[in-house]
């Protein structure tokens, strides 16, 4: 019996986690090395892999939004972070989020169960034997020798943002004769609560929240510069409320479709919280990333009607997050384009998102084992959403600029050709268009 090619991942996140469970079913074995529990990074707190240290949720569950077009892709592909969420999935409406300590221990138990992967408790700095196929997945908080590495050694200019985390609170301390439970515009099932606000509670509010202490920068979150760089995607609510008044109204705290089904209100700004396990004892803040000192947090965060007395389980969070400037350093496999033996995965390579760095670590752990083992690189057209990020990731920029990028339809290969009617009915092709592609895809690896 011929012994199997054995390749290298780094990091035990989403994407090297996917990375690794896709290597071992391409025939391979993995060397899964992760610096947990001997050393955390400042955002980590938890032995176990895949760990969610902002939201709980994974996003819209329907094929014509674009991060559900992509789950269903990499579920239908077989992923093993699609496998864990559903398994340890939670209420919340049209979106699919899960409780995040069994989805974690889901993932841990399937990787350290699995015999073709070797979990190694160690910090990596660089890699050592040039010959072995790797994957880096080390993640956007990334240790500091490793981002060295990654620039020194390896040749690539790493950027820095600041991504933030909502609060939490204990679900019995929320005051339900105030607050709701309802979807937005009665879709799914009534899973969020809801706080409401009249427009004097919402300019006592708006103007405490905008005139609150930030945090201070701690040392590991500093650049260069020292200065603030936000992705958009996870904006801090205070820098959200200071771009105007109703920017809020607009946003997070959005009231159209929330109407009070005790009395039919409909409110001026509603403030929504998500369920955080499966229990229902824990809910995060919806929309409530932050970088507000933790007293403030308290301070303004209890003016929002129904948490006058709510107990904070975990207070937001804010830290630094590290991602490469792919273009031009990796290819549509998310391998290096001068040394192709060297795979990269996760929010590192400009994706963003739990579900978009799982999909980069499914094509970067399939392409790293089919490499190892001679075979032909396996590229995901652009017409698919797993495809069509990959490829994002090799030309993409925004305004000029590489930035990180979530799944979307703006990124996805053009029709060709007009679809008459709403927006939804040119979704609906395209998620058509892309099925049929991943249908062929996953017969063609079936039949290898």
């Amino acid at each position: 019996m011929t012994e199997k090619t054995t390749i290298n991942i780094f990091g035990a996140g989403f994407a090297g986690c996917e990375a690794a469970w896709q290597a071992v079913k391409q025939g391979v074995r993995v060397r899964l090395h992760e610096m947990k529990p001997m050393k955390y990074t400042p955002a980590h707190h938890s032995p176990d892999f895949c760990e969610l240290v902002c939201s709980n949720s994974l996003r819209s569950d329907s094929v014509i939004n674009a991060v559900g077009l992509l789950k269903r892709e990499l579920l239908d592909m077989g992923s093993l972070i699609m496998e864990a969420a559903l398994a340890t999935r939670v209420p919340a409406g049209s979106a699919l989020a899960v409780d995040r300590e069994l989805f974690s221990k889901y993932v841990t138990d399937k990787i350290r169960g699995c015999p073709d992967i070797e979990v190694i408790s160690e910090e990596v700095t660089g890699i050592s034997d040039d010959a072995t196929v790797t994957v880096i997945a080390t993640g956007p908080l990334t240790s500091e020798p490793m981002s060295d590495y990654i620039r020194d050694t390896l040749g690539c200019r790493d950027l820095h943002f600041f991504d933030a985390a909502a609060p939490i609170v204990d679900f019995s301390t929320v005051n339900m004769d105030i607050a709701y439970f309802a979807s937005r515009y009665n879709k799914g099932d009534a899973d969020y609560i809801n706080c409401p606000m009249n427009k004097e509670q919402y300019d006592a509010f708006y103007d405490a929240l905008i005139h609150a202490e930030e945090a201070a920068l701690k040392e590991f979150d500093k650049n260069e510069q020292s200065k603030l760089t936000v992705f958009e995607g996870c904006m801090p609510v205070e820098i959200m409320a200071k771009r105007g008044y109703d920017t809020l109204r607009f946003g997070p705290l959005k009231p159209v479709g929330l109407d009070d089904p005790r009395t039919g209100e409909e409110y001026y700004a509603v403030v929504q919280l998500r369920k955080e396990n499966k229990e229902g004892t824990m809910y995060n803040l919806v929309g409530f990333q932050t970088h507000l000192t933790y007293p403030e947090q308290r301070r303004v965060f209890r003016m929002i009607p129904g948490l006058e007395n709510a107990e904070f389980l975990r207070y937001g969070t804010m830290h630094r997050n590290t991602y490469l400037n792919s273009p031009g350093f990796l290819d549509n496999t998310y391998a290096m384009l001068t040394r192709p033996n060297i795979f990269f995965a996760g929010q590192m390579t400009g994706v963003e998102g739990y579900v978009e760095s799982a999909a980069s670590g499914f094509v970067a752990g399939v392409n790293a084992a089919r490499r190892a083992t001679g075979r032909e690189m396996l590229v995901f057209p652009a017409t698919t959403m797993i495809g069509a990020m990959a490829e994002y990731v090799q030309n993409g920029s925004v305004g000029g600029r590489f930035t990180p990028m979530n799944a979307n339809f703006g990124i996805i290969e053009p029709l060709g050709y007009k679809v008459k009617g709403k927006k939804t009915v040119k979704y609906e092709v395209y998620a058509e268009r892309s099925l049929k592609e991943i249908e062929a895809l996953r017969l063609t690896l079936k039949q290898e």
